[in-house]
């Protein structure tokens, strides 16, 4: 994914313009975001949209009557609230902080006068709408092609790429949920890896030791979803550049 995010944290939002930028920072909140805070419910309406520049928020649909699946996750490239972007005001769906952080908060009435004000933010948007949306068809991908070793190593690279810091609390219930397995599977991979010199976890707390043997144990989509996401910070930044230049 993407590292290393200035000024206001969030990727989209850093590659806005000063005008851009200035204008939400006046009209937003900024938030923490601890575990399980949710930012929307399903089939409830939407009443802000949140832009990380901290942590992981997890984007979770119901699959059973006590069973929930992730199919995406946002990290500090993007932003919660794509329903409202592409013209709904609720959605099926549950967004909640997977991994405490933080967040840019603003109200629907603010975020939809943003749009009307300043156009390339739509085209900002939409852009990470597309990554987005490789990041949920590679991971349907993953989850009906490969091992949960993998899978999980994929999961934990994503994540570690978005903190930017090799810990964060992630208990192995959690990460389960994520994977859409039974904690029992997700027990002997966690052994394994911290055998291996790769984590060491305990108690919640997850630490990347070795993340080249971390990515050499992960399957080809964490690179796809990265690469895609690299490409969509380049394009924003094309967006910026044609804007300033008018």
């Amino acid at each position: 994914m993407i590292q290393n995010a200035d000024k206001c944290g969030n990727h989209l939002l850093d590659a806005a313009d000063d005008s851009l930028k200035e204008f939400i920072l006046e009209r937003m909140e900024t938030v923490s975001l601890d575990l399980k805070d949710v930012c929307y419910e399903a089939n409830k309406p939407i009443r802000n949209i949140y832009f990380p520049t901290k942590g992981v928020i997890s984007w979770v649909q119901k699959a059973g009557e006590d069973k929930f699946v992730e199919v995406a996750t946002v990290g500090n490239e993007g932003f919660v609230g794509v329903p409202v972007l592409l013209g709904a005001d609720r959605t099926p769906g549950t967004s909640f902080a997977q991994i405490p952080g933080g967040a840019i908060k603003i109200s629907i009435k603010d975020f939809h006068e943003s749009l009307a004000t300043f156009p390339e933010l739509l085209s900002i948007l939409q852009r990470y709408v597309q990554a987005l949306l490789v990041q949920i068809a590679q991971g349907n991908a993953c989850n009906s092609s490969h091992p949960v070793e993998e899978r999980c190593a994929r999961w934990l690279l994503a994540s570690h790429d978005r903190m930017g810091q090799p810990s964060f609390f992630l208990t192995q219930e959690f990460l389960a949920q994520m994977l859409g397995v039974r904690r029992s599977g997700v027990n002997p991979v966690a052994r394994k890896f911290q055998n291996a010199g790769i984590i060491r976890y305990a108690r919640g707390d997850m630490t990347i030791l070795d993340r080249a043997a971390l990515e050499a144990r992960s399957c080809i989509c964490y690179g796809i979803v990265r690469d895609e996401f690299r490409r969509m910070l380049r394009d924003i930044k094309k967006v910026d550049n044609h804007q300033a230049s008018r």
